[in-house]
């Protein structure tokens, strides 16, 4: 069982920039392959980024250049630098894990663009 806590939504302007963190619970996160996810209101719910355990990573056309999927197993954590954030970026974001063979789910955070 692994669980994640999502933390950094917030409301910012157009232009601006946001962190988002996800913590995971278990001691081998190094071997997790991490993604976050992201739903708008009457959108179905997109990957945005992917890291796999050896670092490579994978981005949505929408985000590419502009977020950057990182982690750092030392602390368990994946991050996720959103920079020239826009308004059709305003979703929940959600933290995913993939580990021993099973998917998992944060609870999610909302991210707000808007002026």
């Amino acid at each position: 069982q692994v669980q994640l806590v999502e933390s950094g939504g917030d409301l910012v302007q157009p232009g601006g920039s946001l962190r988002l963190s996800c913590a995971a619970s278990g001691s081998i996160f190094s071997f997790y392959v991490m993604a976050w996810y992201r739903q708008a209101p009457g959108s179905q719910r997109e990957l945005v980024a992917r890291i796999i355990p050896g670092g490579s990573t994978f981005y949505a056309d929408s985000v590419k250049g502009r977020f950057t999927i990182s982690r750092d197993n030392a602390k368990n954590t994946v991050y996720l630098q959103m920079n020239s954030l826009e308004p059709e970026d305003t979703a929940v974001y959600s933290c995913y894990c993939f580990a021993g063979q099973r998917g998992y789910w944060g609870q999610g955070t909302q991210v707000t663009v808007s002026s």
